[in-house]
């Protein structure tokens, strides 16, 4: 596989792990709008829905086919969205949150092993890919500061 088809695909599977943290952000919102919608902790979880939809776009653009979104496919990731919401009417919030986390931390990981990929990085990447890392870890701090005020969570 020559270098940019190996990027291409990389690029594409971040960008489905990126569309459905945000399908998940959406879900988990919406069923809370209606309690929390001037809730602090709703306008967290708010803002890393913006940080996924942002690095969706952004993806979109490297990949420069826009339309990869429209067709749905988002592999074991949509899957996983549905859990979170099954988990969350059986389970509640607690579940919720570990499970959003438990996403970020996956999500880390990703960008963390893209990152130390010895395959020559298209130079426009890095940046993106830095970036992203840096709002992953961000992301687990929040979700980490509502188990713990919120809920009383250990984390």
């Amino acid at each position: 596989m020559d270098t940019d088809t190996y990027w291409h695909e990389i690029t594409d599977k971040l960008l489905k792990r990126e569309w459905s943290a945000v399908e998940t952000y959406q879900q988990v919102l919406h069923k809370a709008r209606e309690e929390l919608a001037r809730n602090a902790e709703f306008q967290e979880l708010a803002t890393i829905l913006r940080d996924h939809q942002q690095a969706a776009l952004q993806l979109e653009a490297r990949i420069q086919q826009p339309e990869r979104r429209a067709d749905g496919c988002f592999g074991g990731w949509s899957t996983w969205s549905k859990v979170v919401m099954g988990a969350a009417s059986i389970f509640g919030d607690k579940v919720v949150l570990r499970a959003l986390k438990a996403g970020e931390e996956s999500g880390f990981k990703r960008y963390q092993e893209v990152l130390e990929a010895t395959t020559a990085m298209p130079p426009e990447l890095k940046p993106l890919f830095l970036d992203q890392l840096a709002k992953q870890q961000a992301h687990m701090r929040t979700l980490d500061g509502l188990m713990s005020k919120r809920l009383g969570l250990p984390v």
